[in-house]
């Protein structure tokens, strides 16, 4: 059996435990309203209104004026995350995370310790609950498709359980947008055809399935029929770092998307430098207003996390797109990719220090000072002079 974790309204529960006063009244965590924000996440109460992630969240404030708009703290989630994962780890060293907020686990070699999937999944939910005063919702079943609709099933604080005697009853009334794959086209397209449920999906003649689906009618049916042989596979290699930027309005200055740069630089080397990784491959990204996006990359002949090593490339690719040129951005990133396999496991922060004074180059210990007293201090404790004033990581 395959158990299914779903953090309940994640971003929005955070908030309101961290401030109890909030508690119950609708809120989304998001951008501003007046500055093109998104909905990241609407808690219960906001979703009464209509409100859900992705949605403008001007539209949102009109669904609800009395909404309350909290801007997201990104590296709070990211904490609570890892809380949660070191919970499942108790039970099991195989997690499939999907989100911060989701993960598939196996459990089947813990049995013996912890007992079934389904006394497991309880112990999960109740030690969350206990620990870091948070509602998740769990599903058990024989595969990974069926855990996750088991999960959504009895949003919020949901706990299913389907066994292998109760797939079809558990899928067969479900509408046929529920399967993987199957969007509001498709959806549509089903209807015309009078095919509105799963069970009526799963009695179609194959044929008639093939000309409304194409290559992938047999995958599908093979899902409402429950059938998943996908394993859970834990992917704990960082395969790349990166950050961006949305501007609140278009910028049409270099020097400030410079200084963005700037800043966007040395927050993905800071981060590279404390996951002990070093990348070769440098990546900027840039969307214009008209959404036009471009990404330029340069591949370093040594590997690197030295802030100025970076920085060195992305001021370069960003001069090529874009000085001396009339623009309008509406993001920029900065990534940094390919990482060496040696830089991949973990290494002591002074062998990488004697190894930059051997060739002559002191920024690792510039950069190493500046990672303590970030670590002691707050990341926008001391930055480069042009990245001041920046925006910063929410």
């Amino acid at each position: 059996m395959i158990i299914h974790v779903d953090m309940d309204a994640f971003y929005a529960s955070v908030e309101e435990r961290e401030n109890p006063e909030i508690r119950g009244k609708p809120l989304i965590v998001g951008g501003h309203p007046d500055k093109r924000g998104v909905v990241s996440a609407a808690n219960y109460p906001a979703r009464q209104f209509g409100i859900h992630s992705a949605m403008p969240s001007a539209l949102a404030v009109r669904k609800c004026p009395n909404l309350l708009v909290i801007h997201p703290r990104h590296g709070l989630y990211r904490e609570v995350s890892q809380q949660i994962i070191d919970i499942f780890q108790r039970y099991t060293p195989i997690i499939e995370p999907l989100s911060l907020d989701e993960a598939f686990l196996d459990c089947s070699g813990s049995e013996k310790l912890y007992g079934d999937s389904v006394r497991i999944g309880r112990q999960i939910k109740v030690d969350i609950a206990n620990e870091l005063k948070l509602v998740a919702s769990v599903g058990i079943a024989p595969n990974k498709f069926l855990a996750k609709l088991a999960s959504d099933h009895r949003k919020p604080d949901g706990f299913t359980v389907v066994t292998e005697d109760r797939v079809q009853d558990f899928l067969d009334p479900l509408p046929i947008d529920r399967i993987w794959g199957i969007g509001k086209v498709g959806s549509a397209r089903f209807r015309s055809s009078g095919i509105r449920t799963v069970k009526e999906l799963r009695l179609t003649d194959p044929g008639i399935l093939k000309n409304l689906l194409g290559q992938d009618s047999t995958k599908i049916r093979n899902l409402a029929c429950g059938i998943d042989d996908r394993k859970v596979t834990p992917d704990n290699e960082v395969k790349s770092i990166s950050q961006e930027t949305t501007f609140a309005k278009n910028v049409s200055d270099y020097s400030a998307i410079e200084s963005t740069a700037i800043y966007l630089t040395e927050s993905v080397c800071y981060r590279l430098r404390k996951a002990a990784l070093e990348g070769r491959v440098i990546k900027v990204k840039i969307r214009f207003a008209d959404f036009h996006t471009i990404s330029r990359s340069q591949t370093l002949e040594r590997s690197s996390n030295l802030t100025q090593t970076v920085w060195k490339i992305v001021r370069s690719l960003i001069s090529e797109e874009l000085r001396g040129q009339s623009f309008k951005i509406r993001l920029v990133g900065v990534g940094v990719s390919g990482f060496d396999s040696d830089s991949c496991q973990q290494s002591s922060i002074f062998d990488h220090l004697k190894r930059n004074n051997e060739n002559g180059n002191s920024t690792g210990s510039v950069d190493h000072l500046t990672d303590e007293i970030r670590n002691r201090f707050g990341r926008d404790m001391i930055q480069l002079g042009r990245s001041v004033g920046s925006r910063k990581d929410p």
